[in-house]
Parts: C-alpha cells; sequence; structure tokens
C-alpha cells in the first residue's frame, strides 16, 4: 500500500498503524491526522477514492464521516452559549415551543445535547425526503412523546439529534447548523468540513461502500455482548428504532443527501480538517484561530450522562454534544471528547496532551463505536506521547 502525507519524527508509529489498518484489517481509502499543541504532525492517506474501485485517494478527498458530525455540530450551540445567545439551563421550549409536547415541557437545552431529551426514535420513520426537507424532521420530534423523563435517562440519538440541533440552533439565532459552522469556525480556520455540501465540493468526496473484514482480522471479529445483538436484531427494541429514524436508509453517496444539512450524520469532510477542527477547540491552532474559550473547552469535556444507554446498551458517557472517553468510545485518555462515527470514523480533542485527532474512512465496517481501525491509530498515538 502507498501511503502518502508526511509525519513528524516521533510519530512514526501512527504511520505504521495507519499501513496494518490497509494490511491487515480492511481499510479501502482512508486518511488520518493530528495535531499536537497547535502544529500538525500527522497528516497521512492512501488507498482509493472508491472503496471498491481505483480511483486514488488523494490529500484533498473529503469523505462522508456519519456520527462524527455531532462533535463538530456541538461546537455550534457551545459557541452560541460563549457568547450568551444560548442557555443551557434553559428549557428547550423557550427557543422551540411546540417541543413542549408529548411530556418534553421541561427538558433542558443539556438534555438535548447529552442525548437524555427521550427522543431516540420516532414512533414512525421518515423517508430520506422527509428527513433533508429541513421541515418534517423537526416537526415530528416537537410532536414525539418522550420514552422517558428527559434528564432521568440517556440513550444515543442517533439519527434525531439532527433535527434536535439544528431546529434548536434555527430558533435561537435564526441561522442554520451548517450556515454559522461554515462562516465561523470553518472559513476563519480554513477547514474542508461542511454540514450541507456546496455543488462545487461534491467531486471531491469519495464513494462509501461496506466492508466484511478479512478472516485474519482477529481484532475485527469479536463478537458483541449477546445483548447488544438481542437488541440490533429486534425491530421493536429502543435500538433498532433509534437507528431506523429514517426509513429506509439513506443512499450516502447520494448528493441530494449529502448537500442536506443533516448535524447528526451528513457531515462531509478530511481528515485533517477535524483534526484542526479539534485542536482549535483546546488552543490556537498555527496559521488560524481558536473556537472554544477555556471555560468552554472544559464544559466540553465535562459529563452531563453517563451508565447505561438505553439504545446502545452499552454504558457510555456524554458531554454537551460530545461523546467521552470510555468502554464504548475509547478516545486518547480521561479528558478526552469528541466522537465516533459508525463505520470507522473517529475525531476527538484531548486537552491534556494538547491533541486534535482526525481519522476518516470510506470503507464502513459493522461498527457503531470502537472501530478497531481507529483505536489501532489511538494506541499508536498513545505510545508516541
Amino acid at each position: 500500500m502507498n501511503i502518502q502525507g508526511v509525519v513528524t519524527e516521533g510519530f512514526e508509529p501512527v504511520r505504521e498503524a495507519f499501513a496494518r489498518n490497509f494490511q491487515v484489517l480492511g481499510d479501502r481509502g482512508a486518511a488520518v491526522a493530528v495535531y499536537r499543541d497547535g502544529r500538525k504532525v500527522v497528516d497521512l492517506w492512501g488507498g482509493t477514492k472508491d472503496a471498491e474501485g481505483t480511483e486514488p485517494w488523494t490529500e484533498d478527498t473529503a469523505q462522508i464521516v456519519r456520527s462524527a458530525t455531532k462533535g463538530v455540530s456541538a461546537a455550534v450551540p457551545l459557541l452560541l452559549h460563549q457568547r450568551g445567545l444560548l442557555d443551557l439551563d434553559a428549557p428547550v421550549g423557550s427557543y422551540w415551543p411546540e417541543f413542549k409536547a408529548g411530556g418534553k415541557d421541561r427538558t433542558l437545552v443539556r438534555h438535548l445535547l447529552a442525548h437524555q431529551a427521550g427522543v431516540p426514535a420516532l414512533d414512525r420513520g421518515l423517508t430520506v425526503e422527509q428527513a433533508v426537507d429541513g421541515v418534517t424532521g423537526p416537526r415530528a420530534v416537537a410532536a414525539q412523546r418522550a420514552h422517558w423523563e428527559p434528564g432521568t435517562a440517556h440513550g444515543y440519538h442517533a439519527q434525531t439529534f439532527s433535527w434536535l440541533v439544528s431546529e434548536l440552533v434555527l430558533r435561537a439565532t435564526g441561522r442554520t447548523v451548517g450556515g454559522i459552522l461554515a462562516e465561523e469556525i470553518a472559513e476563519p480556520l480554513g477547514l474542508d468540513f461542511w454540514i450541507g455540501l456546496p455543488e462545487d465540493q461534491a467531486h471531491r468526496v469519495g464513494r462509501v461502500a461496506p466492508v466484511e473484514p478479512p478472516e485474519s482480522a482477529g481484532l475485527l471479529k469479536t463478537r458483541p455482548r449477546r445483548n447488544v445483538s438481542e437488541a440490533y436484531a429486534d425491530p421493536e427494541s429502543l435500538t433498532r428504532r433509534a437507528f431506523a429514524a429514517i426509513d429506509p436508509q439513506p443512499d450516502e453517496n447520494d448528493p441530494v443527501y449529502q448537500a442536506a444539512e443533516l448535524p447528526g450524520s451528513a457531515g462531509i469532510g478530511t481528515a485533517r480538517a477535524l483534526a484542526r477542527f479539534y485542536g482549535a477547540t483546546i488552543g490556537v491552532v498555527e496559521d488560524g484561530a481558536r473556537v472554544f474559550t477555556p471555560a468552554t473547552t472544559a464544559l466540553a469535556g465535562t459529563e452531563f450522562a453517563s451508565g447505561a444507554d438505553r439504545v446502545l446498551v452499552v454504558g457510555t458517557r456524554f458531554g454537551p454534544g460530545y461523546m467521552l472517553h470510555g468502554p464504548a468510545s475509547p478516545l486518547l485518555s480521561p479528558a478526552s471528547f469528541g466522537h465516533p462515527g459508525r463505520g470507522g470514523s473517529l475525531a476527538f480533542a484531548d486537552p491534556e496532551a494538547g491533541i486534535g485527532f482526525g481519522y476518516v474512512t470510506n470503507a464502513h465496517a459493522k461498527s457503531v463505536t470502537a472501530d478497531p481501525r481507529a483505536q489501532a491509530l489511538v494506541r499508536a498515538l498513545r505510545s508516541c506521547l
């Protein structure tokens, strides 16, 4: 495998782990980048732009990152909070009155961001057309009766997070998450990352495809816990229904889907952009600026919810929009905050180590959290510090 890019001296193990992902763990096209103390120390890519094709992955190839989008999206409400425009302890209904329906009148903004709002699933899934129209999704979650009393438990809002965050931000500011991200975060930092892909950037996006791990890749063949497997297999379970809030599953290679503003699942960007973004959440990056104040950085890594996740059926930890280091998502250290994407992608910050990390892939494996390829890179990075 021809791995391209650069690593700073001392970070060679990351290159070795990245190459092994292609050789042993089934990667087809991918990129990884790392910032440390505001400086880029890893920037690697390899494989093909099409997971089943021959067109080379280039330095500028971008990729849909599924739920790793959530971590980037979360910066928008936190930035609004930082500016005094959004109160995390205010009821969601104070910004979005229709959301009070169905036993959700006491839902706070912090509950919504930390997957405690009680609406991870809808009574009836939305079509792709409804999911991306900007209206039907918010109306559906506003009308949905809560599956538990908001704030008393948590469960991963896999798809509904998109409509919850997008409508909250729209009601609070009159602007969209994708618009604020583009104008106030991506453009100042020079990030190739979009929630709502512009038509003139579509040629850069790699095509995703599912992949089965090779038989030799023992790390990818681990057997899931029985209760987790049963939850995903049961069409009536909250787990299955949460992931089926868009039904049928969207074609992530469809330009219409990629152009939609879905802050929970349809972000598109480079590994370099993700690493630089997270580097800027914890400090000033080279030739750039800082996204969060130190107080907001501390808030991003603060635990809001932990324990048994009613959707993922394992123990998870969440801050305000960020998944935190834990058994379901082992990031670099307990100080880390970020988000994985189902199928492989991962991005996070570690303020103690000064790290911003991004990994993207077009070979989507059957993983929700803790993908072995991403974790191999994290272990290699840890050995360098």
